[in-house]
């Protein structure tokens, strides 16, 4: 027959387990967001840098073409 005593260590045990278990996976998934979060933030930085290099281009383009235009005396 198990004691009183055993039963609460066991049960204590597998409480404990089980936290550990379930804490380990809400980490994972944290890690995991954090993870994607990030990527997200990257990539729409990298966006916005292309967007301003692509528009400084442009202003570049429009000067260039703007001296096409004028005659050369």
């Amino acid at each position: 027959m198990v004691g009183k005593f055993e039963r609460r260590k066991d049960t204590v045990q597998e409480l404990t387990e089980s936290a550990a278990t379930h804490v380990g996976q809400i980490a994972t998934i944290i890690a995991g967001a954090v993870r994607d979060v990030t990527r997200e933030i990257g990539d729409w930085v990298s966006d916005g840098i292309e967007m301003r290099e692509a528009a400084k281009k442009a202003r570049e383009d429009e000067g260039e073409d703007e001296g096409e235009d004028k005659p050369v005396e």
